[in-house]
């Protein structure tokens, strides 16, 4: 008797609300257990072409660890789209002025480069300090 693949539908799937507190944790490690869950890669359901992942709230940004000196060497580069206009932030920079920016681009390299990849980026929400406005989605904690 040949099994069947069951395929989870887009309107299947009721996306959970997880927190994450980013205080003392290694930066590489807590964006993999994020982007895992943002991508839905934990539940048995998953389906590669459904956007079957949950909202993760990460909050205390600004007390996340990066182990060496990745602080004073590694540089985030932006361009302008003029002749001239890359820069480079070192991160220590990036900590002090937005810290959220740091894990935003940790996750977003992890996730999938597709429309799909986009919209599961957009569940992820990162605050600078302790307190989130989504307390009403009573989101469940996240050990990483």
């Amino acid at each position: 008797m040949p099994r069947q693949t069951t395929f989870a539908k887009t309107g299947e799937i009721e996306p959970n609300w997880v927190h994450v507190d980013a205080s003392g944790k290694t930066l590489g490690r807590m964006a993999t257990t994020i982007a895992t869950h943002l991508m839905g890669k934990h539940r048995p359901e998953w389906t590669p072409h459904v956007l079957t992942g949950d909202f993760v709230i990460v909050t205390n940004a600004e007390n996340v660890v990066m182990t060496g000196r990745k602080l004073e060497q590694k540089t985030q580069l932006v361009y302008s789209g003029y002749p001239g206009g890359l820069k480079a932030h070192k991160y220590s920079d990036l900590a002090e002025k937005h810290p959220e920016r740091i894990i935003e681009e940790a996750v977003r390299r992890m996730l999938p480069k597709t429309r799909l990849g986009r919209d599961m980026f957009r569940r992820l929400k990162v605050y600078k300090g302790a307190t989130h406005p989504h307390t009403n989605q009573q989101p469940t904690e996240l050990a990483c």
